[in-house]
């Protein structure tokens, strides 16, 4: 067993130079190796890399609202920049990170807002979010205060989110009844779990995240005691990037199945997935190797 085990280095400098990011997280700095401030949190940032893809091709494939190729192409950059940021530990690259995410839920929250809206309405909607979005960048860059981000980010994401269940409910729901009765429950009760297991998957890898953080200390002890590769499970910040790179792409695939629903062709399309088990996608009914059919 212990050839299976390789010792953490000592503290050292790296190829990237001096810290000068507001935040450091848990895993520590240049420790499996000197090109990489944080390996780990690094590399799990491929997911975003996997699903992006994955997202952008399925749009294309399947010819989805355009804004959802906008809004895959702003995951994937706030995955780019988040591999940037843990390699460097460099400010330039934190805000490479921090502010895609504003801009990236910001698509998403224009795309439930807008929805079938008049062009005016579209333009005026565009208008303020952009507006928003310059102000917490401009205001971010002054104050430099993490917990400024993060709370702008969870109030759009949320605003977002809870517009997108009353759509459901008072939208959705009473159109379904009318033209489609036999699979109203059906689909009501497959878009529900979609949604709550998106926000399930991201409360998760926030719990996590809040769990290294607060314990790191105890955690980089396991850590040197279990040592490597082993320890690498013990690396909470990227387990959060592993989950919130699934909750955000299953968000994303939410709203995609409810606008195909709003406009009427769930008839044509389907949502194939099967819960915790599988990756989701709003595909035609006559796709060859779905994993359900409905």
């Amino acid at each position: 067993m212990s050839i299976l085990q390789i010792p953490y280095r000592e503290a050292r400098d790296g190829f990237w130079g001096e810290q000068t990011s507001t935040l450091n997280w848990c895993e520590e700095d240049y420790n499996i190796t000197y090109y990489c401030a944080e390996l780990v949190n690094t590399l799990t940032n491929l997911m975003f890399m996997w699903l992006g893809i994955k997202g952008i091709r399925n749009v294309l494939e399947y010819h989805h609202s355009p804004i959802f190729l906008l809004a895959y192409v702003g995951y994937m950059v706030v995955g780019l920049g988040s591999m940037a940021f843990h390699a460097t530990l460099k400010y330039e690259m934190q805000l490479a990170d921090e502010l895609p995410m504003i801009y990236t839920v910001f698509i998403m929250c224009y795309a439930t807002f807008s929805y079938k809206r008049s062009p005016r309405t579209q333009l005026l909607i565009a208008a303020v979010m952009i507006g928003l979005g310059i102000f917490i960048t401009v205001y971010y860059l002054y104050a430099k205060n993490p917990v400024f981000h993060q709370v702008a980010f969870a109030a759009i994401t949320a605003t977002t989110v809870f517009r997108g269940f009353y759509v459901m409910e008072y939208q959705l729901r009473p159109q379904l009844r009318e033209r489609n009765p036999t699979a109203c429950s059906r689909i009501m009760r497959e878009m529900w779990t979609l949604a709550l297991v998106s926000i399930i998957t991201f409360v998760g890898g926030f719990f996590i995240w809040n769990m290294d953080n607060i314990f790191c200390r105890h955690l980089t002890t396991a850590k040197n005691q279990l040592q490597l590769p082993w320890s690498i499970v013990l690396e909470g910040h990227g387990w959060w990037h592993i989950l919130t790179g699934l909750g955000a792409y299953e968000m994303i695939l939410w709203r995609i199945w409810l606008v195909r629903c709003l406009d009427g062709e769930e008839e044509k399309f389907m949502l194939d997935w099967r819960p915790w088990s599988s990756i989701p996608q709003v595909v035609p009914r006559t796709h060859k190797g779905a994993t359900k059919s409905s």
